[in-house]
């Protein structure tokens, strides 16, 4: 797999209450041009989810967020995720995602945690949560003492905020929850999705 980070400007960040939809909505995140799909390990849904969309979709690059714990990481990896997502990290946690064998991005708030996993030899982090950690002033000043890390933020990523992150030199893409709003999941309208999916694809400046 190409770096993580290069895939897609935008990595969408989905919570699933219901494993049926994942197929449908998988499918027009990625005829939308978004290939990279996050799904968050916040309900009972997500690992049957994660497993179907590996399945089923095989273009789609299906991965597992809210990966907390190496129990975490062995059954989203059991399911198909071919990449993980934390929102902090626990030395633990990093041990098992080294051990996983997928790419992963571990979650980083300061400069503090941001060394300490480079110095772990791994440069491709999560910055969560994006806004109220310093949004895009914080990542900016960064980049002159760490120009060998690069981001993805998350949290409080709008299509009005995400240009100006992504034309950071160190941020690779974002990850964002407003492609994929439980009103339209629930009704099922996959065509709005795949309308929200074209319209960030084009974000990158």
């Amino acid at each position: 797999m190409s770096n993580l980070l290069d895939l897609a400007p935008v990595v969408p960040v989905v919570v699933l209450d219901d494993a049926e939809s994942a197929v449908p909505l998988a499918r027009a995140l990625v005829n939308g041009g978004l290939p990279v799909i996050e799904v968050t390990l916040r309900t009972p849904a997500a690992l049957d989810a994660i497993r179907r969309i590996a399945a089923e979709v095989p273009e789609a690059v299906v991965g597992a967020g809210t990966v907390r714990s190496p129990e975490d990481v062995e059954a989203a990896t059991e399911a198909g995720a071919r990449f993980l997502v934390s929102p902090g990290t626990t030395p633990g946690l990093l041990a098992a995602m080294l051990a996983a064998g997928v790419p992963f991005l571990p979650g980083v708030a300061t400069a503090t945690e941001a060394m300490t996993l480079a110095e772990r030899g791994v440069r491709e982090l999560k910055f969560f949560p994006a806004e109220p950690a310093g949004g895009v002033t914080y990542l900016k000043a960064l980049s002159g003492p760490l120009p060998d890390v690069r981001f993805c933020p998350t949290g409080g990523i709008t299509p009005s905020n995400a240009p100006a992150y992504l034309a950071l030199p160190n941020v690779g893409c974002v990850g964002g929850s407003w492609l994929t709003p439980r009103s339209l999941v629930t009704a099922g309208d996959f065509a709005r999705i795949e309308k929200l999916a074209s319209e960030a694809a084009a974000l990158r400046p």
